[in-house]
């Protein structure tokens, strides 16, 4: 738990040093840049708040496979975000593919979307995969379990954490209380 404590700091961290500050535009290549920099940054930390079901983790030996599926506006930034990352015991590897085709095993997704399969289509594909799927606004309207958007000139998120229980997944507590809005899971009667 304290190595979570400490994650989730950080990744508190770069939500508030690395965004723009209030009144800065995010037009223009300088906060473009820096708005991907934090978006790579928030994807393999987001691994350490998800419980997978047992069947669907990675053997000891097994790296856990951060993956960006379509259309990667991160490039090394993403490269660099991951290198030394680790969730559980297992290292934290990218994986770039151009369709879900070949996604068994990812843990994570990026869905970017692109000319051989939409967005849309990719999380159709992924639904009920244990694999927390992640899209952006800027590349579209599908929207994953996590959902990055601008809000007052910061990255944030959306969490569908009913979408995440569809799956077999659980997203942690902490990591919902950093969103800007929860889709919660139904309530068992």
């Amino acid at each position: 738990m304290a190595r979570h404590g400490s994650s989730l700091r950080l990744l508190a961290a770069a939500m508030l040093l690395l965004a723009p500050t209030p009144g800065q535009t995010v037009i223009g290549q300088q906060p473009q840049m820096l708005e991907l920099a934090v978006k790579a940054t928030y994807l393999p930390k987001f691994m350490a708040y998800v419980a997978w079901p047992p069947a669907a983790m990675p053997s000891a030996a097994e790296p856990a496979q951060l993956c960006v599926i379509g259309r990667d506006p991160f490039g090394p930034r993403l490269e660099q975000a991951v290198a030394g990352q680790r969730v559980e015991q297992h290292p934290v590897v990218l994986r770039r593919l151009a369709t879900t085709e070949g996604a068994a095993g990812c843990r994570l997704a990026f869905v970017g979307g692109s000319p051989g399969q939409s967005a849309a289509a990719a999380l159709k594909a992924l639904q009920g995969a244990p694999v927390l799927t992640v899209t952006d606004a800027r590349l579209g309207p599908a929207r994953g379990m996590v959902h990055f958007e601008l809000s007052g000139g910061r990255v944030r998120f959306h969490i569908d954490e009913a979408g995440a229980a569809s799956s077999d997944l659980a997203i942690s507590s902490r990591l919902l209380a950093l969103a800007l809005t929860v889709q919660p899971r139904e309530k068992h009667r």
